[in-house]
């Protein structure tokens, strides 16, 4: 594989990289941040940087990928080994493991709710706190709102302390009553831990930070920096603070989900404070929306407050590449579509949106379901998003719009719905389909009708 100049753009193997992705490879700030719009080419653009690293002389043995999950990891381990790419990919807690030498036990991930069902079903009624949930307005979702609070409020680096202060402060009996219940229930799970010397997922990381000794690399390349967290990004600070490691991290603001598990948008666009003397260069082509999905989806993710603004374009154009479709019945409804289209992505924002159509015997070809979460980094020809309604488990969805969740950050439960939608519409290479139903339009869809109405297609599918 050989990379030559023309034109100032890099070629690999065979492949013209544009100007935008050239200068990201060409970079040699200590410190960057690449922001890569959907479909703009960020794999192509990783992994051109690291054969650039090892075609200028670095030991392929001293560059680090890190990415969030394992399917993002292999995927992107799948991508280096096409080209022959042989270089560490870890996920956070796998790098953090490897810090502490696998000295800890590590807690079953379903510990906490465990620890939650015990609260509820017995602890309460032993010190009487059973009484407060007099005051708690919806119980369905309780424990779910707890049990993601406390894995943010760990992510985050807060403890019981903060917890505390908080209980100071909070005037809303509802908001007082649940940090009341977090609390208890935090220090059971500690207490529960230390009983069995073992840490959890987030220990791990912050333990990780406190212990680190020696560090073997010497470039770190961060995946989806969109979804650090505070705990992750102490961890990469100290790396490169201590070691004199060089990072180039990469990710797309607009597409920032994932706040259940701490991750703080604010790290992404402070980038420039959290890391002095650093860069931003951001990549302006995508390669896969049509220009009708870019323009569309740009303006409505820019409609939140803190957003980074990317003249993202395409040259891409297909005819009705967005169409509203109002159903009576969303199943015939899909049937009927699905028999008529092939390469389609069924998307929906909660798990119950698609278990109950995974097993249809659907004569469409090559047909995905899956949650809108699960399809990041994923692409399809057509993309069919299910049960966008004005509903508690619609789109945008309510059950985190509990104001608990301020305490934690300036966090906007709406907003991150925005981003999620983002997400969903920019899968699709062709068209995307929005299955609604008359006189229960979410909102999104609304503002898509009553700012896009020229560019949109509206159509009734019995």
């Amino acid at each position: 594989m050989n990379i030559f100049f023309k034109h100032k753009n890099i070629t690999f193997n065979g492949i013209t990289l544009d100007k935008y992705q050239s200068k990201a490879i060409f970079c040699n700030n200590k410190r960057y941040l690449v922001v890569a719009g959907a479909g703009s080419g960020k794999t192509l653009t990783i992994i051109a940087k690291i054969n650039y690293l090892i075609e200028n002389g670095l030991d392929p043995k001293r560059i680090l990928c890190i990415s969030f999950t394992n399917e993002t990891v292999n995927s992107l381990k799948n991508s280096l080994n096409k080209y022959n790419l042989n270089v560490d990919v870890k996920t956070f807690h796998k790098l953090s493991l490897d810090i502490l030498n696998r000295k800890y036990k590590i807690a079953s991930s379903n510990l906490l709710e465990y620890v939650i069902d015990e609260y509820f079903n017995s602890i309460i009624y032993y010190d009487n706190t059973y009484k407060l949930l007099d005051f708690i307005d919806n119980k369905s979702y309780l424990k779910n709102t707890l049990l993601m609070f406390i894995k943010e409020l760990k992510a985050s680096n807060l403890d019981e302390y903060y917890l505390k202060e908080l209980l100071d402060i909070v005037l809303d009996k509802e908001d007082k009553v649940l940090i009341i219940f977090a609390l208890k229930i935090y220090l059971i799970y500690e207490e529960e831990l230390k009983s069995e010397n073992k840490i959890d997922f987030d220990d791990m990381i912050s333990f990780a930070t406190k212990e680190l000794k020696t560090f073997k690399y010497s470039y770190i390349i961060v995946d989806e920096y969109q979804d650090t967290s505070y705990s992750k990004f102490n961890l990469i600070n100290k790396i490169i603070n201590k070691f004199d490691v060089s990072l180039m991290a990469v990710g797309d603001d607009y597409q920032s989900i994932y706040s259940f598990t701490g991750c703080n948008l604010k790290l992404f666009i402070n980038f420039k404070k959290m890391f002095k003397n650093s860069k931003i260069i951001k990549l302006k082509n995508t390669y896969r929306n049509p220009s009708d999905i870019v323009e569309i989806s740009k303006r409505f993710i820019l409609k939140n407050r803190n957003q980074v603004v990317k003249k993202l374009k395409s040259s891409k154009y297909i005819k009705d590449s967005i169409n509203i479709i109002y159903v009576k019945n969303e199943e015939i409804a899909l049937e009927k579509l699905l028999n008529s289209i092939d390469d389609v992505m069924v998307l929906g924002r909660n798990n119950k949106d698609i278990d109950k159509y995974k097993f249809n015997n659907y004569k469409c070809n090559n047909v995905r379901f899956m949650t809108v979460h699960s399809s990041k980094g994923l692409e399809e020809k057509n993309i069919i998003i299910l049960n966008v309604i004005d509903d508690f488990l619609g789109f945008p969805n309510k059950i985190k719009s509990c104001n608990i969740f301020s305490y934690l950050d300036d966090y906007n439960h709406l907003e991150e719905e925005r981003r999620l939608f983002y997400v969903a519409l920019t899968r699709a290479k062709e068209k995307v389909y929005i299955f609604t139903f008359k006189g229960r339009e979410s909102s999104f869809v609304k503002e898509l009708i009553k700012d896009f109405k020229y560019k949109i297609k509206i159509s009734y599918l019995e």
